[in-house]
């Protein structure tokens, strides 16, 4: 999946974005990089109480004979109006080639067929990021490492984005995106090099779907398993599902209902651990009075419903990471931070439950068997933690250089790369310039700096700020695919869906009057 974000300006009208662009693309093209991003397919939205309803079924128009490309637009016979091809959003190709970072993700639509989403990012001379979805490709055939190369490839020529300038490329770690020898990233180092032999490209494994991956040596499935059993069991049928919901009204408890657990859900299972145990005295006379307390036996166990409340605590600890991680327009520096501040505390956590000390895990202090099972726990804990330092090794590389460009006034330049040293002097040695530093935002900062001053400090700033930390962007894009192209809708066309998702993503407003004059004439039904 790919994300891309335009410049914020409110109430920008798609003629002055179009000319803001045009002025980007006339300025000095040497002064830039380009950066890609991979995003992985897990959806970024919180788990709901309710599931969603389907939208009502809105075919797909065929397009006008005679005509060699899709039409601008044309209406449905239930009114809709369906936009193909070019929807009157500004091109933001100028601003793209100045620094170019992409994300890109693959997904499957309701039919099974592929979708890979492509956005782009690009950082201009006066440091404002332009995000913009590229394009959404559908493979039909398989998606090894070449097909996907091709698509990605294509759609990069297309709009003349120069291979030269690429930076960055963030992925979900997949193996036809990852592979050594013939994966996507591959293909696209050679390509990189092929135009530019000094250009390294950085390739970064999404910091949300990395997180997501670390609590899996927790190894808590003996936990995990009756859980969702449980969940399953109350919710999957009918009349006992509206039979709960009754009882929960009637002893006024605290919530109305449990939650589904989703597994491509980030949260997820930290909200359903959270709300089975807030819930768990009601659960247990609720099954008392179906006589299933025999199919739950774990609910009555001690040394289980421990490693539960343990399970609780650390799943809600690594969902208020998660949340730090998610949002757009997010600096890699601050994602990579939350993330080193996560290990610090994973280290504190297991000294503290050594000491018996349960502070911050408030489920477990409940229980007074707890303080049997801490040198467990704490063994739990320093598995985490190994886990979080033997992952991230893509970010700490370029922690350096994340650290350079959110702290300059505090480095030193004597270790600093060499191109860089004097301009640290300089800049240091400035009051004025620390004056601006603590009152400015970072790229307001840099793009105050005199370029002919500062030109390498102002290059390493941008290739930095342009770079894509995580796919949030590409997971909430799959959640508006997944929501348009549904059951009721699955003969929606790719071009119908690409314009859907276009017009979803992007911030700029449609000029509909030149799409009325440019479009074809809409004929009243007799």
């Amino acid at each position: 999946m790919a994300s891309v974000s335009l410049p914020r300006r409110k109430n920008l009208s798609a003629q002055q974005a179009l000319a803001l662009l045009q002025e980007m693309d006339e300025a000095d093209s040497d002064g830039g990089e380009v950066s890609f991003v991979q995003q992985a397919t897990d959806t970024a939205s919180e788990e709901s109480e309710k599931e969603t309803e389907q939208e009502p079924n809105m075919p797909p128009r065929k397009r006008p004979r005679g005509t060699g490309k899709p039409s601008q637009s044309h209406t449905a016979k239930d009114g809709t109006v369906w936009v193909e091809g070019d929807i009157g959003l500004p091109s933001a190709r100028a601003s793209l080639r100045k620094l170019d970072p992409q994300t890109l993700d693959e997904s499957n639509d309701v039919k099974d067929t592929t979708q890979l989403l492509i956005f782009i990012r690009g950082i201009n001379e006066t440091f404002e990021i332009t995000e913009e979805f590229l394009t959404m490709e559908s493979l039909k055939g398989q998606t090894r490492g070449e097909d996907l190369f091709e698509r990605v490839s294509a759609a990069i020529e297309n709009m003349k984005l120069p291979w030269s300038k690429l930076v960055n490329v963030t992925t979900d770690g997949s193996p036809n995106l990852t592979g050594k020898n013939v994966g996507l990233l591959r293909r696209i180092q050679n390509k990189v090099k092929d135009e530019n032999s000094d250009q390294d490209v950085i390739f970064l494994h999404c910091i949300i779907h990395q997180e997501s991956l670390c609590k899996s040596v927790l190894q808590l499935n003996h936990v995990v398993n009756p859980v969702v059993k449980l969940v399953n069991f109350i919710r999957a049928r009918g009349l006992q599902h509206r039979q709960f919901i009754a009882f929960l009204e009637e002893t006024d408890a605290d919530h109305q209902d449990l939650l589904y657990h989703s597994r491509v859900r980030w949260l997820s299972l930290g909200k359903v651990f959270q709300r089975v145990w807030e819930l768990k005295e009601e659960i247990g006379v609720f099954l008392e009075r179906q006589g299933k307390t025999d199919e739950f036996p774990e609910l009555s166990n001690k040394s289980w419903m421990c490693d539960f409340a343990f399970a609780t605590d650390v799943f809600s600890h690594l969902n208020e990471l998660n949340v730090k991680l998610q949002g757009k327009e997010q600096f890699v520096h601050d994602m990579h931070t939350n993330v080193k501040a996560f290990k610090s505390k994973l280290a504190l956590f297991s000294r503290q439950m050594l000491n018996k000390s349960f502070t911050h895990f408030p489920t477990l202090a409940t229980l007074k068997e707890a303080g049997a099972k801490v040198k467990k726990y704490s063994e739990s804990l320093d598995a985490l933690h190994g886990e979080f330092c033997r992952r991230f090794l893509d970010f700490d590389k370029i922690d350096k250089s994340l650290q350079l460009v959110a702290f300059p006034l505090s480095q030193d330049p004597e270790t600093a790369p060499e191109e860089l040293q004097l301009e640290l002097i300089d800049l240091q040695s400035d009051p004025a310039l620390k004056e601006k530093f603590s009152s400015l935002k970072l790229n307001d900062f840099y793009a105050s700096l005199n370029d002919a001053a500062f030109p390498n400090l102002r290059r390493r700033a941008q290739m930095m700020l342009a770079l894509f930390g995580s796919t949030f962007v590409c997971e909430q894009t799959f959640s508006v695919m997944n929501i348009n192209k549904a059951s009721h809708r699955s003969k929606l066309t790719d071009l119908h869906l690409r314009s859907i998702l276009r017009i979803a993503t992007t911030k700029l407003t449609p000029d509909f009057d030149a799409l009325a004059k440019k479009g074809d004439q809409q004929h009243c039904s007799h």
